[in-house]
Protein backbone atom coordinates (compact mmCIF):
# COMPACT_ATOMS: atom_id res chain seq x y z
CA UNK A 1 0.00 0.00 0.00
CA UNK A 2 3.17 2.48 0.70
CA UNK A 3 4.06 2.40 -2.66
CA UNK A 4 0.72 2.67 -4.08
CA UNK A 5 0.26 5.73 -1.87
CA UNK A 6 3.19 7.23 -3.24
CA UNK A 7 3.22 6.69 -6.78
CA UNK A 8 -0.23 7.51 -6.94
CA UNK A 9 0.16 11.20 -5.59
CA UNK A 10 3.46 11.40 -8.61
CA UNK A 11 1.23 10.24 -11.22
CA UNK A 12 -1.75 12.47 -9.79
CA UNK A 13 0.85 15.29 -9.39
CA UNK A 14 1.74 14.75 -12.90
CA UNK A 15 -1.60 14.68 -14.18
CA UNK A 16 -1.93 10.69 -15.16
CA UNK A 17 -4.15 9.84 -12.75
CA UNK A 18 -7.14 11.26 -11.13
CA UNK A 19 -7.94 9.20 -7.86
CA UNK A 20 -6.44 7.15 -5.78
CA UNK A 21 -8.59 4.01 -4.45
CA UNK A 22 -7.80 2.79 -0.69
CA UNK A 23 -8.81 0.41 2.47
CA UNK A 24 -8.59 0.69 5.77
CA UNK A 25 -6.36 3.91 6.59
CA UNK A 26 -6.67 3.15 10.30
CA UNK A 27 -4.31 0.31 9.90
CA UNK A 28 -1.05 0.79 11.93
CA UNK A 29 2.48 0.24 10.68
CA UNK A 30 5.78 0.15 11.17
CA UNK A 31 7.68 1.68 8.63
CA UNK A 32 11.28 1.85 7.87
CA UNK A 33 13.94 2.34 5.66
CA UNK A 34 15.46 -0.53 3.47
CA UNK A 35 18.89 1.28 3.82
CA UNK A 36 18.72 1.17 7.30
CA UNK A 37 17.66 -2.37 7.71
CA UNK A 38 21.00 -3.22 5.65
CA UNK A 39 22.88 -1.68 8.24
CA UNK A 40 21.28 -3.62 10.42
CA UNK A 41 22.30 -6.84 9.08
CA UNK A 42 25.48 -6.02 8.29
CA UNK A 43 26.28 -5.11 11.86
CA UNK A 44 24.93 -8.60 12.68
CA UNK A 45 27.12 -10.28 10.70
CA UNK A 46 29.52 -8.39 13.07
CA UNK A 47 28.72 -10.03 15.68
CA UNK A 48 30.76 -12.83 17.31
CA UNK A 49 28.02 -15.05 18.09
CA UNK A 50 25.01 -15.32 15.93
CA UNK A 51 21.59 -14.03 17.54
CA UNK A 52 17.89 -12.97 17.09
CA UNK A 53 16.93 -9.73 16.25
CA UNK A 54 13.73 -7.16 15.49
CA UNK A 55 14.31 -4.92 12.97
CA UNK A 56 11.75 -1.65 13.33
CA UNK A 57 11.53 1.63 14.01
CA UNK A 58 9.71 1.27 17.04
CA UNK A 59 7.09 3.55 16.23
CA UNK A 60 3.95 3.14 14.84
CA UNK A 61 1.97 5.14 12.15
CA UNK A 62 -1.52 4.65 10.54
CA UNK A 63 -1.95 4.81 6.70
CA UNK A 64 -4.07 7.92 6.94
CA UNK A 65 -1.06 9.37 8.27
CA UNK A 66 1.32 8.23 5.79
CA UNK A 67 -1.16 9.47 2.89
CA UNK A 68 -1.34 12.54 4.38
CA UNK A 69 2.17 13.14 5.07
CA UNK A 70 2.51 12.00 1.17
CA UNK A 71 -0.17 14.06 -0.34
CA UNK A 72 0.92 17.16 1.69
CA UNK A 73 4.45 16.75 0.45
CA UNK A 74 2.55 16.71 -2.77
CA UNK A 75 0.68 19.94 -2.02
CA UNK A 76 -2.28 17.57 -3.34
CA UNK A 77 -5.81 17.33 -1.46
CA UNK A 78 -7.00 14.23 -0.21
CA UNK A 79 -10.37 15.19 -0.47
CA UNK A 80 -10.11 15.88 -4.24
CA UNK A 81 -8.06 12.68 -5.07
CA UNK A 82 -8.77 10.02 -2.65
CA UNK A 83 -11.73 7.48 -2.62
CA UNK A 84 -11.91 4.65 0.07
CA UNK A 85 -13.38 1.40 -1.31
CA UNK A 86 -14.66 -1.14 0.93
CA UNK A 87 -13.89 -3.54 -1.32
CA UNK A 88 -10.06 -2.94 -0.29
CA UNK A 89 -10.00 -3.82 3.28
CA UNK A 90 -8.16 -6.89 4.06
CA UNK A 91 -10.59 -9.14 5.76
CA UNK A 92 -8.10 -10.06 8.21
CA UNK A 93 -6.62 -7.30 8.17
CA UNK A 94 -3.83 -7.11 11.04
CA UNK A 95 -4.92 -3.49 13.18
CA UNK A 96 -1.37 -2.95 14.56
CA UNK A 97 2.30 -3.71 13.35
CA UNK A 98 4.91 -2.43 15.96
CA UNK A 99 8.14 -3.79 16.60
CA UNK A 100 10.60 -3.68 19.53
CA UNK A 101 14.18 -2.79 18.68
CA UNK A 102 15.21 -2.37 21.64
CA UNK A 103 17.71 -5.54 21.61
CA UNK A 104 18.90 -4.12 18.68
CA UNK A 105 19.64 -1.00 19.67
CA UNK A 106 21.85 -2.07 22.51
CA UNK A 107 23.78 -4.81 21.29
CA UNK A 108 24.55 -3.81 18.08
CA UNK A 109 24.31 -0.44 18.65
CA UNK A 110 21.63 0.05 15.82
CA UNK A 111 19.11 3.28 15.28
CA UNK A 112 17.06 3.42 12.54
CA UNK A 113 18.33 7.08 10.97
CA UNK A 114 15.36 8.11 8.44
CA UNK A 115 12.27 8.81 10.12
CA UNK A 116 8.95 8.41 9.18
CA UNK A 117 8.48 11.72 7.94
CA UNK A 118 11.15 11.48 5.35
CA UNK A 119 10.47 8.21 4.55
CA UNK A 120 7.62 9.40 3.31
CA UNK A 121 8.86 12.25 1.47
CA UNK A 122 11.64 10.21 -0.14
CA UNK A 123 9.34 7.84 -1.62
CA UNK A 124 7.19 10.18 -3.35
CA UNK A 125 10.42 12.47 -4.84
CA UNK A 126 11.95 9.18 -6.34
CA UNK A 127 8.55 8.17 -7.59
CA UNK A 128 8.10 11.83 -8.73
CA UNK A 129 11.53 11.75 -10.65
CA UNK A 130 10.99 8.39 -12.02
CA UNK A 131 7.69 9.58 -14.05
CA UNK A 132 9.52 12.66 -15.01
CA UNK A 133 13.15 11.48 -16.33
CA UNK A 134 12.00 7.57 -16.84
CA UNK A 135 13.15 4.36 -15.38
CA UNK A 136 16.88 4.23 -14.21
Amino acid sequence: MTRKITTAAARIKMGQQDKLYLGNLDAKRDWGFAGDYVEAMWLMLQQDEPDDYVIATGETHTVREFLQEVFDHADLSIEEHVEIDERLFRPHEVPLLLGDPSKAQKKLGWQPKVKFKELARMMYDEDLQELIFGKK
